[in-house]
């Protein structure tokens, strides 16, 4: 009796969960003005022209039960305060809970200065590391940043108000002709980033590929595409010229000229950190510019097209979401670096395109952020559209663990994405920070943008896997079984040769 009582009192108090599958997409621009900094180096650049618009691009997937929001932005890093700002004014507008919010950079480097060195970070340290703080580094711009926040409230409310009843297929391509691992193992007994074409030291690539194209297609009730999210890893490094998505517009460019122009294509980083469009082994010429972009995005575009022209859709349930936040440690400076850093700067004028320089700035810089915040919180999580799961790090995350999360989740399709909610620089491999053939190059190195300690990848990975345990892959849409056979063929076809 008591058990009865309890079922009919929660059949009272808990709507039934709705059959449908709604899902809505939106996009807003936030192309940066010309004059604005450019971010994606260690020292100050600006915006002289625009190629192309930078964008904020938003699918909301709802069971009825439960309502998620993926969120793509052209911007090579977004900050963790950025991103809870968002979600707490999303949350207050529409009831979507703020951990049901993925927001991934793209990682352009041809983007708004949304990341940066950011306001009231180095106030009380000494003038000369406050000096290198804003007057040589790339800022994050308060006015850009506000405007940035806008439209992505704007985007995600208008995609969950605008969800609709939908059908929604996922997918699986290969496209191996764009991406490759920039480290390298060399004769020298150490790995280098980027150690030249027909450099004849090179031994092996340091890491892996990974080129699976991941797509999920969302219809409307009429077989109108809605929109679709996209998931590969790559450098977004392609230089269009001027502002620009990189190779992502490109990208968008090759499904809406198939589907329709107002089809949204949600863009979702995979693991890149050490993955780019350069070929360090390519026996021919680089392209360059613009070329380079519709290379590498006209051909994931492709790719992701003919996974759409293959899946069938259906309903992508259930929808989840989870997320963990771990306390990670920052590595520190040896003193006398510091010291040797501080000698070099205070010795001659600053010069950004010094190397040597450049770095002694970034040693001071992560000497101050280290003794202000020795440790870092780091979220990760889960989003699950039925067979799907997206594993987030706000990280440049190394190929390698996203492979193994792939490897290892229980879900038919893993999706790693990598600068999501937030950015913490490179996280290289423990194998990376040896010193064996695969340890060193650009990722290890010890900056103001990237600190963590050297377990965190590791632990990364397994936060998001333990949050993937926790969830069941939903079924993966498929075409209807065909009639049992008849007996008979083809009355057209079942006929002996005739050659009379």
């Amino acid at each position: 009796m008591r058990l009865l009582l309890s079922l009919v009192l929660f059949c009272l108090v808990s709507p039934p969960a709705r059959a449908d599958f709604l899902a809505g997409f939106a996009e807003r621009d936030i192309s940066p003005e010309i004059g604005s900094e450019a971010p994606g180096g260690y020292g100050k650049a600006f915006h002289r022209s625009l190629h192309d618009p930078c964008k904020v691009r938003v699918a909301v997937f709802d069971d009825g039960s439960k309502a998620v929001a993926l969120v793509g932005i052209d911007a090579i890093a977004i900050h963790r305060e950025t991103v809870a700002q968002v979600r707490r004014q999303v949350a207050k507008k529409t009831g979507l809970a703020e951990s049901a919010i993925l927001i991934g950079a793209s990682h352009t480097h041809s983007g708004g200065p949304l990341f940066g060195t950011w306001p009231g970070d180095y106030d009380d340290a000494d003038p000369l590391v406050k000096r290198l703080a804003t007057k040589e580094s790339t800022e994050a711009d308060a006015k850009y940043v506000a405007h940035v926040e806008k439209e992505l409230i704007d985007a995600i409310c208008a995609a969950y108000s605008g969800r609709g009843k939908a059908k929604a297929g996922i997918g699986r391509g290969i496209e191996r002709t764009v991406a490759f691992n920039r480290r390298f193992k060399m004769r020298s007994g150490h790995a280098v980033t980027h150690p030249g074409q027909g450099n004849p030291n090179i031994l092996e690539p340091a890491g892996p590929v990974d080129p699976e194209v991941g797509v999920i297609g969302v219809w409307d009730e009429k077989g109108k595409l809605l929109g679709c999210v996209v998931n590969f890893a790559c450098h977004a490094t392609t230089a269009s010229g001027g502002i620009s998505a990189s190779y992502i517009c490109y990208l968008e460019k090759a499904i809406q000229g198939y589907y329709d122009k107002d089809a949204v294509v949600v863009f979702l980083n995979g693991a890149s950190g050490d993955i780019t469009q350069v070929d360090n082994q390519n026996p021919y010429r680089h392209r360059v510019g613009d070329q380079w972009s519709q290379f590498v995005g006209g051909k994931i575009g492709a790719e992701s097209l003919k996974v759409l022209l293959t899946m069938e859709p259906g309903t992508l349930v259930p929808i989840d979401f989870s997320t963990k936040v771990l306390t990670l440690k920052r590595r520190a400076p040896d003193p006398e670096r510091v010291k040797a850093a501080r000698q070099l700067i205070e010795s001659k004028k600053y010069n950004g395109a010094d190397a040597e320089m450049t770095f002694a700035k970034e040693t001071l810089l992560v000497d101050t952020l280290v003794k202000k915040w020795p440790t870092v919180e780091v979220e990760v999580q889960a989003v699950q559209v039925g067979p799907a799961i997206f594993l987030t790090t706000p990280a440049e995350y190394f190929c390698q663990y996203g492979l193994e999360q792939k490897a290892k989740s229980g879900f038919p399709f893993t999706f790693p994405v990598s600068l999501a909610n937030g950015c913490v620089g490179y996280v290289p491999t423990e194998a990376a920070f040896s010193d064996g053939p695969e340890g060193g190059g650009y990722e290890t190195r010890l900056t103001s943008y990237s600190n963590l300690e050297v377990t965190a990848g590791s632990q990364l990975r397994d936060a998001g896997l333990e949050l993937a345990k926790k969830m069941k892959p939903g079924a993966v849409p498929q075409l209807p079984k065909p009639t049992p056979f008849s007996g008979k063929a083809w009355s057209y076809g079942d006929v002996p040769p005739e050659r009379k």
